[in-house]
């Protein structure tokens, strides 16, 4: 527990970090509209289009959260070369979000998740995207796009967000992770099933439940201390890494490290949509880590962040105020 004018100075922290985030950015679409009836053509809803939105999306939403805490962002990726990766350029540098080390390649479409969603129900997801790895020229060009990032900005943090369409794949990862060690920045890793270990050597290590059992092959639901503590040292025989953080969904969240770990109970909320959660969950983390080394800290703080942005429908940062006002009420002496 911590006193509150303690989260005063912790969140005023945030605004000195300087932090980049690496991995899948995508743009999501959404479509808002209302269904009287069923189409004459096929026994599926017309959909009455009243509104139509564009967010950012992967990657990019993790640099919104981080955006949204304050800190100095900047986001290395690869786009294509077409109207959609224009249009996500546009909106990152709208909220904040620096893009001088965005490249972009000719032979790649920006990913772009259409949501098509009626009474705050979606009734349907079109999705647009290359899942190919990068070739021999994209990762060079983003593993030079990010040398010049971190010797030029000398961040605090990286995240290396995966999205396993591409971007991070076994040539760039070990490249970033010694860039980040050989400059001294603190690496924060949420993975995906096709490189789940070769992100060898990160400070943090965040799968959820679902993707940490299905890399180690771990089969049923239980959810037991004893079976996470021994998760994160299957996890840590193949990384070496300092800090594994797990998600939990409703059951909140699991954090270990050498001679610490917690299971950390969700907060009860009114759920709207998971979407984004993940993203929110391991930029405040991070975030918070970077900050103040604390890992008990780093957990709760995610943990009541991701349960926050469940309450809002489609994808969406971290609300700063909010966040402020629940940690002061919840973690609190």
């Amino acid at each position: 527990m911590m006193q509150a004018q303690a989260f005063d100075t912790l969140f005023e922290r945030f605004t000195s970090l300087k932090i980049g985030v690496i991995g899948d950015v995508m743009l999501d679409t959404y479509w808002w509209g209302k269904v009287d009836r069923i189409s004459p053509e096929a026994p599926v809803p017309v959909v009455a289009v009243t509104k139509k939105e564009q967010r950012i999306g992967g990657a990019a939403n993790v640099a919104l959260n981080i955006a949204a805490l304050g800190a100095a962002i900047h986001v290395i990726s690869i786009t294509g070369n077409d109207d959609e990766g224009h249009q996500l350029k546009s909106l990152l540098q709208q909220n904040g979000i620096q893009t001088n080390y965005l490249c972009s390649s000719n032979e790649r479409i920006t990913t772009n998740k259409i949501r098509i969603i009626s009474r705050n129900q979606h009734m349907m997801r079109l999705d647009a995207e290359v899942t190919n790895p990068l070739s021999i020229a994209e990762a060079q060009q983003i593993i030079e796009a990010f040398t010049q990032y971190v010797t030029n900005e000398q961040p605090d943090l990286v995240i290396l967000e995966d999205y396993n369409k591409g971007v991070l794949t076994e040539f760039v990862i070990p490249q970033i992770i010694s860039i980040c060690k050989a400059h001294h920045v603190i690496t924060a890793v949420d993975p995906k099933k096709k490189n789940f270990f070769a992100y060898k050597g990160v400070d943090i290590f965040k799968p959820n439940l679902h993707e940490a059992k299905e890399g180690l092959g771990i089969l049923g639901d239980d959810v037991s201390a004893t079976l996470l503590a021994d998760m994160h040292k299957a996890l840590y025989a193949q990384l070496q890494h300092h800090i594994s953080f797990i998600t939990l969904s409703e059951k909140g969240v699991f954090y270990q490290t050498d001679n610490e770990q917690a299971i950390i109970p969700t907060h009860i909320r009114t759920i709207a949509d998971v979407s984004g959660a993940g993203d929110t969950v391991i930029a405040v983390a991070s975030v918070v880590y970077a900050a103040s080394k604390n890992i008990r800290l780093m957990a709760e703080m995610a943990n009541i962040a991701g349960g926050l942005v469940c309450e809002e429908v489609g994808t969406v940062a971290i609300d700063k105020i909010k966040l402020m006002a629940e940690c002061k009420l919840l973690l609190t002496n």
